[in-house]
């Protein structure tokens, strides 16, 4: 029941979180961090450097509102409810119109593209920071429709004369020209107006339709109205040549401006066409009802109209002028409106009263002589006309003055400039996120990999589990310093040892053995042998480094030690004292030779090693045989302390076989590598086995500000190196 509550407690514990070991995992992995944000940093700082600089140029234009004029002002005081205001957002669709960037796009010959080969990627910062410039300005580029599949090449043949080559990525050379001169074939020509680069130097150069030109123009402009209802529009362009957009932006602004005093001067022109083309016909009708009119008078000796005629014909004359000017402003407004509209409806009622009141003057006119009667109405037929003329004469005149004077609603207000610093990149901005963005994932990776390392790293999780730690040694750099020495000599030299108990006595990770010898003095006292066996769950873990060295110490208090190295498959005890293999535990288990030939001695006094021996296809078959056990038997009769050092028990049988011979069983965990639940596993492991496991020796142990468990007496280094 205790047992259970202490796992319970630890599950509960473990879904807290430790600020604490948070901060700590941060702190040892501080190099880390800092190294990998400062190479976030650096590349930030390049990618600053080398990108390509976007200037921007802009304009101001403003857009006013129509005034009344021209035709308008011939529909008398109805044209208010016609007139209306261009919005700001149509304006801006009419600039981003093919109508207007088409023309941008001939006048500066975009469809042609080029750009200077550099090496990918760095090449054009570099240039750019070496001030090695490279530009070309081409006019003129024609292909055939086949060709643009291929790509084309501009190389400069001779810098001083200004000769290029024309090449296709096939190497074929399609022309040869010198700039300022057109160079041209059946299929092929080219004019380039101009370049600054050195010898060799090449461009590449290509065609793109005059649409995809125009929808590029598009994704660079950029229009907006400054405030709300102000009709005041800024552009902006954007590109890497300063000049060139300042270019592009002032000829789209002038090209709009245009567009517009056109458009509206066309109002008057079509108006003055129409005018000009019936005043013939209208004169003309006027001297017919002039000679009618004077005929009869001479035919009938008629001179004037009395009183009351000419005061019905002065009537007469004012409702025919009206009624040829509702007619006039009935021709505009069924444009816009529909019979059932109140204006419409409006009209049409002013036109029934006054062909009412011409027919009640018709009437009366019917009731005077004949001969004044006839008068009347050739007299009323030539002042009307006269009156018609005379209005479309001064109407003449009037539109010729309009369209002389058309200015349009459309105004500069600032010519396009460009800004002499780039607008992108921003230098500093990329410099700070890419230091944010280095310092962020570091930061994420440290946690992650926290969140998914389970290793134990105090004894504590250990004795949770019911396993006593009988040692806890320190990782040992100066053992880390010989293990690396040893391989590097040991093809040279033979005899070479890297034992640590030896080399420096004094090292904390041999002064924690000695605790280890002590511990085990008093707990192998109530064994059944003085055989020691010394495995782990996994490869890897300082286990036979354990062996070894704890066999030194136990050798210097004057006990006799034999150390037997059991792993047949991949043992190297032999490497700690500068010996062969050869002659070892495999040779003495499969022959009937005596136990005594296989005894190496070491130059630690009173230890003596049997190693591993040739490599036997069935070690697991071997250990089982009767030959070991005698082996075992012999050997704690002639030695103090018998000491097995067996291979992982996760991996292969062998310890599990061993440790039926052997009186204690003790197992070795690494710091931050064996997880509790290895352990757990390589525990049940040898109990299946009726083994029973003595406790841990908990190995190379690391300081490290994440860790509760540490020792204030020694100091560490931090190294991702076994032992």
């Amino acid at each position: 029941m205790m047992k259970q509550q202490s796992h319970q407690s630890q599950a509960d514990n473990s879904d807290e979180i430790d600020l604490g070991k948070l901060f700590g995992i941060l702190l040892d992995a501080k190099w880390w961090i800092i190294i990998t944000t400062f190479i976030f940093a650096v590349g930030g700082i390049a990618f600053a450097l080398l990108s390509t600089p976007i200037y921007k140029a802009d304009a101001l234009i403003q857009i006013e509102e129509k005034s009344s004029g021209g035709i308008s002002s011939m529909v008398g005081d109805m044209g208010e409810l016609f007139s209306s205001e261009s919005s700001a957002t149509t304006e801006i669709e009419i600039i981003k119109s093919r109508m207007i960037l088409g023309e941008t796009v001939d006048k500066f010959n975009l469809t042609t593209v080029t750009s200077p080969n550099y090496f990918p990627f760095t090449g054009k910062g570099f240039a750019r920071l070496s001030s090695d410039v490279n530009r070309i300005s081409i006019s003129r580029f024609t292909i055939p429709g086949y060709a643009e599949a291929f790509a084309h090449t501009i190389k400069i043949v001779d810098h001083d004369e200004g000769t290029y080559q024309l090449i296709r990525d096939d190497e074929r050379v399609i022309l040869e020209g010198k700039v300022g001169s057109l160079a041209s074939s059946d299929e092929y020509s080219i004019f380039v107006a101009g370049f600054e680069s050195k010898t060799g130097f090449e461009f590449s150069i290509g065609k793109r339709s005059k649409l995809e030109a125009i929808e590029w123009l598009k994704s660079s402009l950029s229009l907006s109205e400054q405030g709300k209802q102000t009709g005041i529009l800024k552009l902006s362009f954007e590109g890497e040549d300063k000049q060139l957009i300042s270019e592009i932006l002032d000829h789209i602004s002038q090209i709009y401006f245009l567009q517009n005093v056109k458009r509206n001067s066309a109002e008057a022109e079509k108006s003055l066409s129409f005018l000009e083309g019936h005043l013939p016909g209208i004169k003309s009708q006027l001297t017919t009802f002039e000679d009618t009119l004077n005929n009869y008078r001479q035919e009938n000796e008629s001179i004037d109209l009395g009183l009351e005629a000419q005061s019905t014909l002065k009537v007469m004359v004012e409702l025919e002028a009206q009624l040829n000017e509702l007619t006039f402003k009935e021709s505009e407004i069924s444009q816009r409106f529909t019979k059932d509209h109140p204006a419409y409806k409006s009209l049409l009622d002013k036109r029934e009263t006054l062909l009412g009141e011409k027919e009640r003057l018709n009437k009366q006119v019917q009731k005077l002589p004949k001969t004044q009667r006839e008068v009347l109405r050739m007299t009323r037929d030539v002042e009307v006309n006269q009156q018609i003329y005379i209005q479309l004469l001064n109407k003449v005149q009037e539109l010729s003055i309009i369209k002389a004077g058309t200015v349009g609603n459309v105004r500069i207000l600032d010519d396009a400039q460009a800004y002499s610093r780039a607008v992108k990149p921003k230098k500093p901005l990329i410099v700070v996120l890419a230091t944010l963005l280095g310092g962020m994932l570091s930061v994420a990776f440290v946690f992650v990999k926290a969140a998914f390392h389970r290793g134990v790293e105090s004894p504590d999780q250990i004795e949770q589990i019911g396993l006593p730690v009988y040692a806890a040694v320190p990782k040992s750099d100066l053992q880390i310093e010989l293990t690396n020495r040893f391989k590097v000599k040991r093809r040279k030299t033979k005899g070479t040892q890297s034992l640590l108990a030896e080399s420096n006595p004094a090292d904390l990770s041999v002064e924690a053995l000695r605790g280890l010898r002590t511990s085990l003095h008093f707990a192998m006292l109530e064994a059944k042998n003085n055989v020691l066996m010394i495995s782990g769950p996994a490869p890897g873990i300082g286990k036979s480094f354990i062996s070894t060295n704890f066999a030194a110490v136990a050798a210097k208090t004057g006990q006799k030690v034999l150390l037997i190295d059991a792993d047949m498959r991949k043992g190297y005890l032999q490497q700690s004292f500068g010996m062969e293999w050869d002659n070892g535990l495999s040779d003495i288990l499969s022959n009937t030779d005596e136990f005594s030939k296989v005894i190496k001695t070491t130059t630690v006094e009173n230890l003596d090693i049997i190693t591993r021996g040739q490599v036997p296809p069935n070690p697991s078959e071997l250990l089982m045989h009767s030959r070991f056990a005698q082996l075992l038997e012999w050997a704690s009769k002639e030695y103090d302390l018998v000491i097995v050092d067996t291979p992982p028990v996760l991996a292969v049988t062998d310890p599990s076989i061993v440790g039926a011979f052997a009186g204690t069983t003790l197992m070795v965990a690494r710091y931050g590598q064996n997880t509790i639940k290895e352990i757990e596993v390589a525990r049940n492991r040898f109990e299946q086995s009726g083994i029973e496991v003595k406790g841990v020796i908990f190995n190379a142990i690391e300081k490290k500000a994440s860790s509760s468990y540490g020792y204030g007496y020694y100091n560490y280094s931090y190294s991702s190196d076994k032992k």
